[in-house]
């Protein structure tokens, strides 16, 4: 987007009663505030809806929000059209949030970054469309990729099978080479001696540090929710099934060549779901449980938000509210302890559902 000769303190202002507005209506449950300072009918009805489903839970688990602010940062703006009456401008907004139950506080934070058009009446802006631009209902549309994963395709590859392990971890395994049919139903080598223990604490420490910055030793995804809850997973020293084909294990490699070399399980969404759904002896593994209060830190929550069976988005428990319910941290909307239900996604619907996985103590 080319920079405007447009001055943004001549607009700024309408961004920012427009950011009040949102705040004040989030904070104090009142979406009156939004009329007059969202004039985008459709916008207004997604904060309105997301607001609603927020104070229905904040009702039923006993929650009670303290403190909110929202900061806005302008990333790039500019004009529309001739005359210097019109312009687009994509702004990040950083939300913090206090909130309180049984009387012990948590904070949250995330950032959601959106596309504003502003129109120019005589010498006063005011904001006229918004546009959410990161969204936790996308599905990568890798049309082959879902193909191969429903028919079970296995594509031949020339790269080594052979497992990949977290460097922290390396003296720890103990690997023995042998051939068989492994957990994904496919003829591989290489395998790992138990007693490797999942660090929990690394975990977190992790998805602390990068939730809102991309780690440079992985490659960024314009979807990167399960990417970043994979770098979560391995941080935690869980080992890569690199078994070089796309379609199994759960492995990165990077971009060779200029072609992505990574499972699909390692970034797909309803690909980390499968492959932690399916029983395996040794490696990364994990067991789901019917509860979001049986999670343990490190622990991963996936989410199909329309109830069809495919998962939309993953998230990684980092703690706990009062109640011990989890929160969590994700990516593409960058989150960190996020209350676990997301009832305040653009993507959440009352058709909702989620599968929670415990990830196994040890490899």
């Amino acid at each position: 987007m080319p920079e405007s000769k447009i001055n943004p303190a001549d607009w700024k202002q309408a961004i920012v009663g427009y950011v009040n507005a949102v705040n004040e209506a989030g904070l104090r449950g009142d979406t009156g505030l939004l009329y007059t300072a969202v004039p985008d009918a459709a916008h207004r009805n997604r904060l309105a809806a997301r607001a609603q489903a927020l104070w229905q839970r904040e009702a039923e688990r006993g929650i009670r929000a303290l403190r909110s602010e929202i900061r806005a940062r302008i990333e790039r703006y500019s004009a529309v059209g001739a005359g210097d009456k019109e312009l687009v401008a994509d702004i990040a907004l950083h939300t913090v949030r206090s909130f309180e139950q049984m009387g012990t506080p948590w904070l949250e934070e995330r950032v959601e970054r959106e596309r504003i058009r502003l129109v120019r009446i005589g010498r006063e802006w005011s904001v006229d469309t918004i546009e959410p631009l990161d969204s936790e209902g996308r599905l990568v549309t890798v049309a082959q990729q879902e193909e191969e994963e429903d028919a079970g395709f296995v594509r031949r590859s020339a790269m080594p099978s052979v497992p990949f392990l977290n460097p922290e971890a390396m003296n720890r395994f103990k690997s023995r080479v042998y051939a068989g049919d492994g957990p994904d139903g496919v003829n591989w080598h290489g395998g790992f001696q138990r007693g490797v223990p999942y660090r929990r604490e690394a975990v977190v420490a992790y998805a602390e540090r990068w939730w809102n910055d991309p780690n440079p030793q992985f490659e960024p995804m314009e979807v990167n929710c399960t990417n970043y809850v994979s770098q979560c997973l391995f941080a935690g020293q869980a080992p890569m099934n690199y078994t070089g084909k796309r379609e199994t294990g759960w492995w990165y490699k990077g971009r060779v060549n200029g072609q992505e070399r990574w499972s699909y399980s390692w970034a797909v969404a309803n690909s980390l779901r499968r492959y932690l759904a399916h029983p395996r002896a040794f490696g990364m593994r994990a067991e789901q449980v019917d509860y979001p209060g049986r999670l343990r830190l490190g622990d991963v929550i996936c989410y199909d938000w329309d109830g069809n069976g495919r998962v939309g988005h993953n998230t990684i428990v980092t703690g706990f509210a009062p109640d011990g319910m989890p929160l969590v941290n994700a990516n593409t909307v960058s989150s960190r302890h996020r209350y676990w239900d997301y009832r305040d996604s653009y993507a959440w619907t009352e058709r909702t559902r989620y599968h929670f996985f415990h990830i196994a103590d040890e490899f």
